[in-house]
């Protein structure tokens, strides 16, 4: 119990600091000050993270299944969403610095207009960042004659009319030309008048002299002006979030389109010559479920019967749920067409969802469960055990039941919903193993994780006279998203080295 709390301590931990970040990069930080932006992104990430816990929390405990359904779209895809997000962002750490550098260069080879300070020519945003902007400043009149102003700032002159910010005689001429120098606005200004429009504040003691101009320290830019710092975050944060999206959208499209059909051949040694081209559909981690139903089965269906298999494999983590909220979902199954039938075999999942109940419903479905058990099949042995998760109900894999006793100069084939038991099989002088388990990771990068905990993450490998073959899945866990590891049925067909 203790390492439980442990473990989901840790978990929390990460979770509230991965949230912070994205918080501060993707909503303080692309948000000039408090307001309805910054106060409707900090409230989304508050939320969000709530509906991922409902999600897990809901499918594990005896809800209401509408409930479960609620909570799991929004929660799974957000968790799904948190993941490529902060990859995109953290990746952003890198360009931040570069941009802003690039941005420097473009500005200190901006020329200064005529009137403007040195320091706003430099510190503007680069040009046409804000066409809007700037295209309602070419259309403003000049009015009497003197610069016009930027849209919320002064231009400080003495109260005889002359400039007091900086003067310099022009070529050619007795008269003086007045440097503007660019003042915060009224209503930012200590001393500024109430209203628009109205007087520069005179600095204290000095009659005529205007207020120095007040320039904001975030990114050197005047108080009231985007500054480079916010222009980066909103750049970089606003493609972080597209990357973030574009990637959760392309990966559930995948998921909710259907699995594609693969086809692996593979010699057996002791084959029967009578079995060579032998058949089997491998079709495993369906996940019916709150977020995958009964469409998703549907198109399994559909797609395994248009292989004409010679035999069906369903390779366990079937459901996500009971027998009374996922019933109806799972009866698309019943439609599976094979000359030698369907069979099908416990996985950890099931036992997270009353395996013994779903065995039973998937035999009324008409699947043969194989239980520890094995049948003769043509030339060669199908054996099936129960999931490794089965043993805490005392109820695990049993490979001397299911294949002590058999002929040993015939070829085994063995469903086996998890690749770790494949030193069993080869123990047992099983030919090929047939699994599935890992998703092959499901969501980049956890397939290096999920590589490291299964000795085959997905395909063909050799374990001294046993192969394996993994399957990627049908389905989907947790998010219905698939990235770097789309969903597939296998059709596996067996090869007579004596042909």
């Amino acid at each position: 119990m203790l390492v439980v709390l442990l473990v989901i301590a840790v978990v929390l931990t990460l979770l509230v600091a991965v949230h912070w970040y994205v918080w501060r990069r993707l909503v303080r930080d692309t948000t000039a000050g408090p307001g309805a932006a910054r106060r409707a992104g900090t409230a989304a990430v508050i939320v969000l993270p709530l509906l991922t816990v409902g999600a897990f929390t809901a499918g594990r405990a005896d809800a209401p299944f509408w409930l479960k359904q609620t909570f799991a779209w929004p929660g799974y895809l957000w968790l799904a969403t948190l993941l490529y997000l902060t990859l995109a962002l953290v990746a952003g750490e890198a360009v931040r610095p570069l941009l802003r550098r690039a941005l420097d260069r473009r500005a200190a080879r901006r020329p200064a207009a005529p009137g403007e300070p040195l320091a706003a020519a430099a510190d503007a945003p680069p040009a046409g960042a804000f066409p809007a902007a700037e295209a309602a400043a070419e259309a403003a009149p000049p009015g009497d004659g003197r610069p016009a102003a930027p849209s919320g700032d002064a231009v400080a002159l003495s109260s005889a009319g002359s400039p007091t910010s900086a003067q310099a005689s022009a070529p050619g001429s007795g008269q003086e030309a007045a440097t503007t120098a660019v003042a915060t606005p009224a209503a930012e200004s200590p001393g500024a008048a109430g209203r628009s429009g109205g007087p520069a504040p005179e600095a204290a003691g000095v009659p005529g002299t205007p207020v120095a101009a007040d320039v904001s320290p975030e990114g050197g830019r005047p108080a009231g002006g985007m500054s480079r710092r916010l222009f980066v975050a909103r750049v970089v944060g606003g493609a972080a979030a597209a990357a973030a999206a574009g990637t959760v959208g392309y990966g559930t499209y995948g998921v909710l389109r259907g699995p594609s059909v693969k086809r692996v051949t593979v010699p057996l040694a002791r084959l029967a010559r009578g079995a060579h081209g032998y058949r089997i559909a491998v079709v495993s981690d369906i996940h019916i479920g709150p977020v995958l139903g009964r469409a998703h089965t549907q198109r399994i269906v559909d797609a395994i019967n248009a292989t004409n298999p010679d035999l069906v494999a369903v390779v366990g983590d079937l459901v996500d749920g009971s027998v009374a909220d996922l019933g109806s979902a799972a009866e698309p199954l019943a439609r599976l067409r094979a000359r030698d039938g369907s069979f099908f075999v416990t996985g950890n999942h099931e036992y997270f969802s009353g395996a013994d109940a779903w065995v039973d419903h998937v035999r009324d479905l008409g699947l043969t469960p194989l239980r520890n058990d094995r049948v003769e099949i043509g030339g060669f042995d199908l054996a099936g055990v129960d999931d490794v998760a089965g043993e805490r109900e005392g109820k695990g894999p049993d490979f001397a039941r299911a294949l002590g006793d058999r002929d040993r100069a015939r070829a085994a084939v063995l469903l086996a919903h998890q690749p770790v038991v494949i030193h069993e099989a080869v123990r047992h002088g099983v030919d090929l193993q047939l699994s599935g388990h890992t998703h092959g990771g499901q969501l980049w990068p956890a397939n290096y994780l999920a590589d490291m905990a299964n000795p085959t993450l997905a395909g063909l490998e050799r374990y001294g006279d046993t192969q394996l073959y993994v399957s990627r899945g049908a389905g989907a866990w947790g998010p219905p998203v698939r990235v770097g590891a789309p969903s597939d049925i296998t059709v596996v067909e067996l090869a007579s080295r004596d042909t």
